[in-house]
């Protein structure tokens, strides 16, 4: 008897829901694009531990008579399309009939729905893909889809889920990404205890920017709209001062529909250019309104992804828009790839005038942190003090002695001796603090509030005193005082993805990265003037650090060029 059997319909239904269902987002994902391409204008959504326990959608959309609901719990039954060719020319977000199918083999579904032209609705329930009953019920007009226990029949996939904030926090993530184009459709979100988001219809669309990106960067975003080939595009962007250490706040619409597209992020990127450092990425929203032909919509099991027919065309098309856009509107001074305004860098030098000496602490506030000493090497390396003999592009300094000549880059050293002294205070329980007369205000994105709400308790024992002000904002009351005069958003922006990824800030390695980006924000820029005393300041403490090679992230703090190796270069000798 041969080995080789085919699968039952039921196993195979479970096989193929882990392509599409990996986790509870994925079952909202499938469900908001029913209820989107039903035409609804009002949706709701309840959940019960993330999603693991319970969701439940409602909405005011077309609804189904009794014969679509049999067959939408049926593989490949769909709406949308009839034919193969009819793919090339889909609107909507949904078309293949996987979705209901694949929810339901992996949990316990019911269904609630009734058309607009008929008086009577029917309730539908299944568990692990077998139908067991359909009644009549009285019913608004719309759909009820009700998932509870998912994963039940399936606990090798079940465990694989994460924590009840995670879940409910990449459900909250996805919902905002897939809903951000539909500003006419009303959508709340709830848990058992609170409403986690309410985002009423409005033709603005600064609300849903503001749950992607937060307030206070939604409202400095700048927009242009262009058609090129054909192609309409319009897209918000952040200044390149907001650059983030991840692309996680780039968004792609193609016709409405939330994608991964490397094709569209490569040509953001180029766009950008070198107005982001390396390993800098920009915020970002894009919507392309292409011809559906022109696009194939069919490339990936959650329909994540697209290919275009003629791709270099959108690149090129999206590219010179986003660049034209940044040179018009974000006109700007570069310093080795850093963006750094005219507003900005006077306000930069103001402040750094006002609080000279830069790099002297002057708070008497301390956290709570606990840990053993550590001591910082002492043994200059320089036979005397250098003598200054200027600054170069207001980024690197120069110096002379006896040995020859040092050039030493600003922000890498003052980021270097920051670095060493917060480490020092953390482990010796000494991180200096400094109140504000007036409390610092920030308006964050949902996904940001909801990180900082939680690392509150622990980031007081950083030197931060925060209070949650309601909703998505918070008031900075004090802060380490090498952070008194940062820029808060473009610091944030850091910080708060080392803050979602790590549960606890106890270990060293997330200690070290929460040091690096203080140390980093707080430390003079590249384009900053200084005065011949403040860099006497800086190499004295680089000379008592027997001037370490490196900054934090690992970038040269200074070059040393000996007589002998200038006066080859000019060929004085041989």
């Amino acid at each position: 008897m041969g080995k080789i059997r085919i699968l039952s319909e039921q196993v195979a239904n479970q096989i193929a829901a882990g392509e599409v269902i990996d986790r509870p987002a994925s079952v909202v994902r499938e469900l908001l694009d029913n209820s989107i391409d039903s035409g609804a204008d009002r949706i709701d959504l309840k959940i019960e531990e993330g999603g693991k326990r319970l969701i439940r959608l409602r909405d005011n959309g077309s609804g189904m008579d009794k014969e679509d609901m049999l067959l939408a719990l049926e593989r490949h039954a769909t709406s949308k399309i009839t034919t193969f060719s009819e793919l090339f020319s889909i609107r909507t977000l949904g078309f293949r009939g996987e979705a209901l199918p694949s929810i339901c083999s992996v949990s316990r579904v019911e269904i609630i729905s009734r058309p607009a032209d008929q008086l009577i609705g029917y309730r539908v329930k299944a568990s692990g893909g077998v139908v067991e009953s359909i009644d009549e019920t009285g019913a608004p007009v719309g759909t009820i889809v009700e998932v509870r226990d998912l994963y039940f029949n399936t606990p090798a996939r079940r465990k694989f889920l994460k924590s009840e904030r995670t879940e409910t926090g990449q459900i909250i993530d996805t919902l905002s990404r897939i809903i951000l184009p539909f500003t006419h459709i009303h959508v709340r979100v709830d848990d058992s205890e609170k409403t986690l988001l309410n985002l009423p219809a409005s033709e603005n669309e600064l609300n849903r920017l503001s749950v992607l990106f937060g307030r206070d960067v939604a409202v400095s975003l700048a927009d242009t709209r262009r058609e090129v080939e054909g192609i309409k595009i319009r897209a918000y962007m952040a200044s390149p001062d907001l650059s983030r250490n991840r692309g996680d706040r780039i968004y792609i619409y193609i016709n409405n529909r939330n994608v991964r597209d490397k094709l569209a992020i490569r040509a953001i990127m180029e766009a950008y250019g070198q107005r982001l450092m390396k390993g800098r990425y920009p915020q970002v929203v894009v919507f392309l309104e292409i011809d559906p032909s022109m696009v194939d919509v069919n490339v990936h099991p959650a329909k994540q992804e697209v290919r275009f027919h003629q791709g270099h065309i959108v690149y090129k098309a999206l590219s010179s828009t986003i660049e034209k856009a940044l040179r018009d509107q974000f006109s700007s001074h570069s310093y080795l790839g850093r963006q750094v305004s005219e507003v900005t860098t006077t306000k930069h030098v103001n402040q750094v005038r006002m609080a000279e000496p830069i790099w002297e602490y002057h708070g008497e506030e301390k956290g709570d942190i606990k840990g053993k000493e550590i001591e910082i090497t002492q043994a200059p390396l320089l036979k005397q003090t250098p003598e200054i003999i200027g600054q170069l592009k207001d980024t690197y300094l120069l110096f002379q002695s006896r040995d020859g000549l040092l050039l030493v880059d600003q922000h890498a050293a003052h980021e270097r001796i920051l670095y060493e002294k917060l480490k020092k205070d953390y482990l010796t329980s000494r991180v200096e603090s400094q109140r504000f007369l007036i409390p610092i205000r920030l308006e964050l994105s949902l996904k940001e509030g909801r990180v900082l709400l939680e690392k509150i308790d622990q980031m007081a024992a950083l030197g931060f005193e925060l209070e949650h002000f309601g909703g998505n904002t918070f008031l900075i009351r004090s802060v380490p005082a090498i952070l008194v005069n940062v820029e808060w958003q473009a610091f944030l922006l850091d910080l708060i993805p080392i803050l979602e990824e790590e549960k606890l800030l106890v270990n060293d390695k997330v200690m070290d990265r929460l040091l690096t980006v203080m140390a980093c924000h707080g430390a003079i820029k590249a384009g900053q003037k200084m005065s011949h005393r403040e860099m006497n300041m800086l190499m004295e403490q680089l000379d008592e650090m027997a001037l370490p090679t490196n900054c934090p992230h690992g970038r040269p703090v200074f070059r040393k060029f000996s007589y002998y190796e200038i006066e080859k270069m000019f060929k004085r000798v041989v």
